[in-house]
């Protein structure tokens, strides 16, 4: 079969198992086959799986191409099987066909594609885990045993759309403090009047440094929480915030310009999920210009986040549809999203051999 049927063929056997994350064992065994069928050396740790294409030499560049085979739980919404794989009007329908197991088999497709040929690079195929959740045991848990990338390729639905810098997430628990007192005296000071001053801020705030490609870092109050009792002025008063954060910013940086303008105390659940942008002047750019490649800044998160070298994120299927009910891919999504990677790590390869 030919690097089309192989892809959809792969697509399917991964929809039919169940692969929630940190419950991809199964699919995990169906990618490390894929490639001993075809005798490609495996790597795995825990549910991520990799494979190189050999021989590495250390002298070369690497790029690094990466997407996940984890998938959210399906909503109440569908109305076919989630892990029956339905072909229907030009579509392949299924639980993760979209995202992102159409872009993870189009990468292997084409990481087969170039497996014995004579590259400018070092080629490097990893089917990561818990991508959905951004898990510590999924592609984070395995930087370390990598080399280190000039560029990684993360395969997400982007309609193939190169997304050259992506939006970084910060969720923070604040705490604000008043003083407890009976409700029907004027005793106490009122937590949820103090945070109501915040929260004001917080409604209007305008973050100072503006992304070329992702525009304004964002903060919005989702959660709030305050009092037990009904006759009780509460002293603690907690929300939570969830902060969109793009290149223009670090985390710790978007931290510090909330801090200087609330009262409440501010407490980040973690300080991992960074923005991403491609360095200027970095060959990837030059790529997509020849090929005439939409660029644009993406606010959804991925692997990009926790990949700490130059990325880009591009793909077959459409955002859109993640996570919806009755989650399909186009079959001829399949076929050019295997044609438009080749084309692009084929132009890579011309360009650095013509700098070098």
């Amino acid at each position: 079969m030919g690097l089309y049927d192989d892809a959809v063929q792969l697509l399917k056997q991964l929809i039919e198992i169940p692969s929630y994350s940190r419950e991809e064992s199964s699919t995990a065994e169906v990618l490390e086959e894929f490639f001993t069928a075809r005798d490609i050396e495996v790597h795995k740790s825990g549910n991520n799986i990799w494979a190189f294409t050999a021989p590495f030499d250390k002298s070369k560049p690497t790029i690094w191409l990466n997407s996940h085979h984890d998938t959210v739980k399906p909503n109440a919404g569908y109305t076919k099987d989630p892990f029956h794989a339905i072909t229907q009007d030009g579509k392949l329908f299924g639980l993760g066909s979209n995202d992102a197991g159409g872009p993870l088999v189009c990468l292997m497709a084409a990481f087969t594609h170039f497996y014995e040929e004579d590259l400018p690079y070092n080629l490097i195929m990893i089917a990561s885990a818990e991508e959905e959740i951004s898990g510590k045991n999924g592609i984070a848990s395995v930087i370390d045993q990598l080399p280190p990338c000039d560029l990684a390729i993360v395969g997400e639905p982007t309609l193939m759309e190169m997304a050259v810098a992506e939006k970084g997430l910060m969720v923070i628990d604040a705490k604000v403090y008043g003083k407890a007192g009976h409700a029907a005296r004027e005793e106490g000071v009122n937590s949820i009047y103090l945070a109501l001053d915040d929260l004001q801020k917080i409604k209007d705030f305008e973050f100072q440094k503006v992304s070329q490609f992702l525009g304004k870092t964002k903060v919005s109050a989702t959660v709030i929480h305050a009092g037990e009792q009904h006759n009780v002025v509460p002293d603690l008063c907690e929300f939570v915030l969830d902060v969109r954060v793009t290149d223009a910013y670090s985390l710790e940086e978007a931290l510090e310009e909330l801090k200087s303008n609330l009262s409440a105390a501010l407490i980040p659940r973690s300080l991992r999920l960074q923005s991403s942008h491609v360095p200027e002047g970095h060959l990837i750019l030059k790529v997509g210009e020849q090929l005439e490649l939409k660029t644009y800044g993406s606010p959804t998160l991925s692997d990009q986040a926790l990949i700490p070298y130059p990325s880009v994120k591009i793909g077959p299927g459409d955002s859109a549809r993640s996570h919806s009910a009755d989650e399909y891919i186009y079959l001829n999504e399949i076929q050019k999203g295997i044609e438009g990677y080749i084309k692009i790590l084929d132009t890579y390869a011309e360009m650095l051999t013509q700098t070098n």
